[in-house]
């Protein structure tokens, strides 16, 4: 059995390739699209991967109005923001869901996602980021669902 992560990760590479290429906009990362791709079923994750990733962004760029953070430090300080809210975010949402019987389970996608997707907002802004990145994951669960692996929800 083919694993759809698997497929749509590659394929999210090639997509964001051509991103890149042909619009000069990069989707988040290169993975990023993958990973979103297979979670549009469940819109409510992506959209709070979106805001953990906004908040990232914007506490990233407010440490770095007060102190030095460039290149390499400024990448790893973002994913570890990142992957931080998104443990708090898991937190949070999973005691909502267990205090709310009837509440959907709601989830931050990855670890390191919403770090990746900041960073690209900090680099080509937010809406740039944003979509490029919605329109690359709607491509790439297109492609699965046409050659099988996903199915219409």
């Amino acid at each position: 059995m083919i694993d759809p992560l698997t497929v749509a990760i590659g394929v999210g590479l090639v997509i964001s390739l051509m991103f890149s290429e042909l619009f000069g906009l990069a989707a988040g990362g290169m993975v990023v699209p993958g990973y979103v791709a297979v979670s549009l079923s469940s819109p409510l994750d992506v959209l709070l991967t979106l805001v953990v990733a906004f908040v990232t962004f914007a506490i990233v760029h407010t440490v770095s109005s007060i102190a030095i953070v460039y290149g390499r430090r400024r990448t790893v300080l973002t994913i570890l923001v990142g992957y931080l809210l998104g443990a708090i975010a898991r937190n949070l949402t999973s005691d909502w869901v267990m205090t709310t019987q009837a509440a959907p389970e709601l989830t931050v996608i990855g670890f390191i996602i919403p770090g990746l997707i900041a960073i690209w907002m900090a680099r080509q802004g937010v809406v740039e980021t944003v979509s490029a990145l919605i329109t690359a994951s709607v491509a790439i669960r297109l492609i699965l669902i046409l050659i099988g692996l996903e199915e219409l929800q």
